[in-house]
């Protein structure tokens, strides 16, 4: 006999209204991050970069919270001790960092729309599969009708949304496989870093984890590029000369703490979906404010974004359950 699934409440509208504004900056990170591997010429150490600045403001609001710092030396070892964590749990900062890692390394080469396709490729179906799991707090979400609709559905829109950016010549197939592999990272990551939301009952806790375990994971890399490769990197301009570059960081703090807090209520999938749509609006006003060379903003782009929308409402249908 299959194991029953859990009986979820409709979504809550303001969750559904966070992870579909923090999926707007997550476009403006991926420009910014990819910004900064460029000029430093090393995205592996952009990277680096981004996760110690998000670290050091993460241990300031640490340090005026006695009740985050309570959660991290007590709960998180208890939890931690009477197995309700397991040690796989600890590693979601392998896939925020796995992230961050693509947008500083690939962003340039794949530009942000077609990244944008890599990581929902990646993101959506692994999804459907976190969910079916089990992975996430929330228990497992079946595999209905609407999800997997949704699921294919935004991917197919996104493609549709970025296909007027689609450029000919050579495609740095390593940069797409690598983005992918980040986006099925991506929903891991979440999927983990909730479950140590709910067993500390605090996100900044799983946040501070996700930190630190990615920037151990960075730094790892880092030794090895240059160690093995020797490559050499340019050093960054000063955070007053261009402010911008350092704001990956920030807003990878900002989307840490909205996931682990939120995708509970919402299940993975539907964070993702959210987030996506989040990330096309994101990208729309982005090619629109600040265009960068080849920006094509048409009616594909419209469009598809309008279809992402669509696709987020079929996966976030709940049949009404029958009164008893």
């Amino acid at each position: 006999m299959a194991a029953p699934h859990t009986v979820h409440p409709p979504a809550h509208p303001i969750a559904m209204l966070a992870a579909l504004g923090v999926g707007g900056v997550i476009a403006i990170q991926s420009r910014i991050n990819g910004e900064f591997g460029r000029v430093l010429n090393d995205g592996i150490f952009a990277a680096v970069l981004s996760f110690i600045v998000g670290l050091s403001i993460l241990l300031v609001i640490m340090a005026f919270r006695p009740s985050t710092r309570e959660h991290l030396f007590h709960d998180l070892p208890r939890a931690f001790g009477d197995r309700r964590l397991t040690w796989w749990q600890f590693l979601g900062g392998l896939g925020g960092a796995s992230v961050v890692a693509s947008q500083t390394l690939t962003v340039p080469l794949l530009g942000v729309a077609l990244f944008t396709v890599a990581l929902v490729a990646g993101m959506t179906g692994s999804s459907l599969l976190v969910d079916r799991i089990g992975l996430a707090p929330g228990g497992q979400r079946a595999i209905t009708v609407p999800r997997v609709i949704g699921a294919v559905g935004t991917t197919v829109a996104v493609a549709l949304a970025v296909s007027g950016r689609f450029t000919q010549g050579n495609l740095a197939v390593w940069a797409l496989v690598v983005t992918v592999v980040a986006g099925l990272a991506s929903s891991f990551q979440q999927a983990v870093n909730a479950q140590i939301s709910v067993a500390t009952r605090d996100p900044l806790v799983a946040t501070f984890v996700n930190f630190v375990g990615g920037l151990i994971a960075l730094l790892v890399a880092l030794m090895l590029e240059h160690v093995v490769w020797h490559h050499a990197w340019t050093m960054p301009p000063a955070p007053w000369e261009q402010p911008i570059l350092w704001m990956g960081g920030p807003v990878g703090l900002l989307f840490i703490v909205t996931a682990a807090y939120f995708v509970a209520p919402l299940g993975v999938l539907l964070f993702s979906l959210l987030n996506i749509a989040g990330q096309l609006v994101g990208a729309l006003i982005l090619d629109l404010v600040v265009p960068t060379p080849g920006t094509v903003v048409d009616v594909r782009l419209v469009v598809g974004m309008l279809l992402t929308l669509v696709a987020v409402v079929i996966a976030s249908y709940r049949r009404p359950v029958a009164k008893q």
